[in-house]
């Protein structure tokens, strides 16, 4: 049976797709990824990608950027629309832009090609253990500033209000709200949300928090940088974390 690093044992394979039309990369990490314990699926093609993905199914897609046709951004955008499963994108471009455009279209995480296939399964797994970790111990909702979050049906709501959010966003907005006064650092959220150390380099953070101050529509700050630090959802004057 397939053993994580860190010892958790799945009930089953983790599967997952991967979406790239090299064909003969598709094959190797193919049989890389069954080496390592996990069922992988390959398609070559965006639009076949996109529909089978919403097939439902996976545990995580892999997503390539540059495809003919229909590309990862497309793709992942459509997908966005009916699916929250998570996304981790493969990319050649080495440009800050192209990885903020695929944060920005709800991408979990996302590697440049060429890459190490062991740390793209390490990437993996960060990712399946966040989201396998949902429903494991029940968390009481909370609400903080106007702003509520119930982990059981993960909704948010703002002054009663559904606010879309992909899982990734999630998954910040609990740890933020659940120490809301504190300063929450880039490296507590990077060790928790992604098994990684956070680097100077790495935007991933700071584009999902982004995000979600957009998403947070309201006349306050609700979500506080605090530089070389991380970040801070503030609290109002003499307010608690209501449970």
């Amino acid at each position: 049976m397939f053993r994580f690093y860190n010892g958790c044992v799945p009930e089953s394979q983790p599967s997952v797709l991967l979406i790239d039309d090299d064909t003969e990369l598709c094959s190797l990490m193919s049989e890389f990824f069954f080496e390592q314990g996990f069922k992988v699926t390959t398609v070559h093609n965006g639009k076949q990608g996109l529909d089978k993905a919403l097939a439902g199914g996976w545990d995580l897609v892999l997503l390539d950027v540059m495809m003919p046709g229909m590309d990862g951004f497309s793709v992942l955008r459509k997908l966005r629309e009916q699916s929250q499963v998570p996304v981790l994108m493969l990319t050649a471009k080495t440009e800050q832009a192209s990885r903020i455009l695929g944060l920005e279209s709800g991408a979990d995480d996302y590697l440049p090609k060429p890459f190490d296939p062991h740390e793209l399964a390490a990437r993996v797994r960060a990712i399946l253990r966040r989201t396998a970790s949902r429903g494991s111990t029940p968390t009481a909702s909370l609400e903080v500033t106007g702003v509520k979050l119930d982990p059981g049906s993960r909704r948010v709501t703002q002054e009663g209000r559904d606010v879309e959010i992909t899982s990734i966003e999630f998954d910040i907005l609990e740890m933020l709200m659940r120490s809301a006064g504190r300063v929450v650092s880039r490296d507590e959220l990077m060790n928790k949300l992604y098994q990684r150390e956070s680097t100077p380099f790495d935007r991933s953070i700071d584009v999902h928090v982004s995000h979600l101050r957009k998403k947070l529509d309201s006349k306050r700050e609700l979500i506080r940088t605090v530089r070389g630090v991380g970040y801070q959802f503030c609290l109002d004057s003499e307010e608690a974390v209501r449970v």
